[in-house]
């Protein structure tokens, strides 16, 4: 198969749509593209640190790709897309690591549930990307692969845990990315990195096959650079898993015709925005954090001109409205409950291939990151005794506040008639290096805590051209409207623009 020259194809921005349309038009190849992509991975990765490793397969994959395409078509809707895959989802061509020098050598010995989805769309694995080590965290510093740096500002943090997919989509490393979200991972890094992200419902997509944090939040979801390609990734991600018994509750909602059938221009005239200004605004005490009101202000600017934006579009905003006590929203937190139950059950799982028998042991290997380890000290996470939770009084007590949670936010939209909820995914900008993202700014748990979905879009930047984004939560299984909502604003505002430090390669 003669190969196209590599002018024909404008990589930089390249969507899923746009690979499939110049892969039928003759106009690349699959194995083509993913030589451009590993190009600017060899070119612009040193600086990012975006990437752990790289799939030896990749290549044999996209020949094998061209090789059917050439007979039968497209084999699926991501075919010949190159995707990042965040290193806490199994594959079993490659090391699952959690970003930890103590699973380095950790092959599993099958896919994860979404990974196999996205092979079988037609997607070509890249490679596995950084993240906060464990997913401990919302930085991306891990013992394996040192600190990621922003996409947009390389002195500063992308955030994370999903902080690797995050950078490398940004700087168009590959066409789309994967991240996972406990608590902020699959918004706050594209935030930072003017990005799409989407945290699915609990129970839309599967966790099989993913190293866990927290079994009650997490959940894997899409990094991408526009909402149509968000919308594409979850068609190949959400499903019933029956080794996940949990995507039973979501396995009616995915709509016959798909997610990416919402992509309505449109999809703000007439919408119902309430804004939570409760989450806006410096939250923590600024003596004790590397940021401080103004940081928080201007963030807060970039949120109130999107919401002029919406307005414009044809959306009626309701401001303020008030949701939630944060007291309660902050006393449902489980982590330290589930962590080390949930890795435990993982590592058992792995059988032979797992290169520990516990998180306990993991930690005692003394490899953890320190920035990593030290947020083990005194979060009794090795405290819990994971056989007596099931009557564990603490832990029932917060679970119950997560479905009191769930109701009183619902009960706020079906008041007001609201199809969504705004606010800022961080109430200030990524900050410098070494400092570490204050989680108190991260407004990450209303999600996370009541199971809803959100969607992270890119509303602009500041003064000082740090991207910010703005936060969409809808009611359950609401995605479908939330990429209408997103899609809309996308299409009316255009504040998607590539970091300039990583253009098209000269010789590409």
């Amino acid at each position: 198969m003669s190969t196209p020259p590599a002018d024909a194809f404008d990589l930089p921005e390249t969507t899923i749509a746009d690979v499939r349309t110049a892969i039928a038009d003759g106009r690349v190849t699959a194995e083509a593209l993913l030589d451009r992509y590993l190009a600017r991975i060899d070119a612009y990765d040193d600086d990012l640190n975006a990437i752990l490793t790289l799939n030896d397969g990749a290549r044999e994959r996209a020949r094998d790709l061209d090789a059917r395409y050439a007979e039968e078509g497209f084999v699926g809707p991501l075919h010949g897309v190159p995707t990042l895959l965040k290193d806490n989802q199994d594959t079993h061509d490659m090391p699952t690591t959690a970003g930890s020098v103590a699973l380095a050598d950790s092959v599993p010995p099958r896919d994860a549930f979404v990974v196999e989805r996205l092979r079988d769309a037609g997607a070509v694995v890249v490679g596995k990307a950084n993240l906060q080590e464990l997913s401990f965290g919302v930085d991306t510093i891990s013992s394996l692969g040192g600190a990621t740096r922003n996409a947009y500002d390389l002195n500063r943090r992308p955030s994370g845990s999903s902080g690797g997919t995050a950078a490398a989509v940004a700087a168009n490393l590959a066409t789309v990315g994967t991240g996972s979200d406990t608590c902020s991972s699959v918004r706050s890094p594209p935030a930072f990195n003017n990005l799409v992200g989407l945290r699915p419902t609990r129970g839309l997509v599967s966790r099989t096959g993913i190293v866990p944090l927290s079994e009650t939040q997490d959940t894997a979801g899409p990094v991408t650079r526009t909402v149509a390609d968000a919308a594409r990734l979850l068609d190949a991600m959400a499903g019933y898993d029956p080794e996940d018994p949990v995507t039973a509750t979501g396995a009616d909602a995915v709509p016959d015709d798909g997610y990416a059938s919402h992509l309505d221009p449109d999809g703000l005239d007439g919408a119902r925005i309430g804004v939570a200004r409760q989450f806006l605004g410096l939250q923590g005490d600024s003596e004790d954090l590397p940021v401080d009101e103004a940081d928080a202000a201007a963030v807060t600017a970039v949120v109130e001109e999107a919401i002029e934006e919406m307005e414009a579009a044809g959306a009626t905003v309701l401001d303020p409205v008030d949701v939630v006590d944060v007291d309660l929203l902050g006393s449902a937190r489980v982590l330290q409950y589930e962590f080390a139950r949930d890795f435990d059950r993982y590592l058992a799982r792995l059988g032979d291939a797992a290169p520990h028998g516990s998180l306990a042991e993991v930690y005692e290997t003394g490899t953890i990151a320190p920035s990593i380890e030290s947020r083990f000290e005194g979060a009794g996470i090795f405290d819990v005794d994971a056989d007596s939770l099931e009557g564990d009084a603490g832990y029932l007590r917060r679970l119950r506040r997560r479905d009191r949670l769930a109701e009183t936010v619902l009960a706020r939209m079906v008041e007001d008639d609201l199809d969504a909820l705004l606010y800022p995914p961080s109430t200030v900008p990524p900050v410098e290096i070494p400092e570490h993202q204050p989680f108190s700014e991260m407004n990450c748990e209303l999600s996370a805590h009541t199971g809803l979905p959100a969607v992270v879009l890119p509303a602009g930047f500041t003064d000082e051209g740090l991207p910010v984004g703005v936060e969409l939560l809808g009611r359950r299984f609401a995605e479908p409207r939330l990429l209408e909502l997103g899609y809309g604003f996308e299409r009316s505002s255009g504040h998607r623009r590539p970091p300039e430090r990583f253009g098209e390669l000269d010789d590409a």
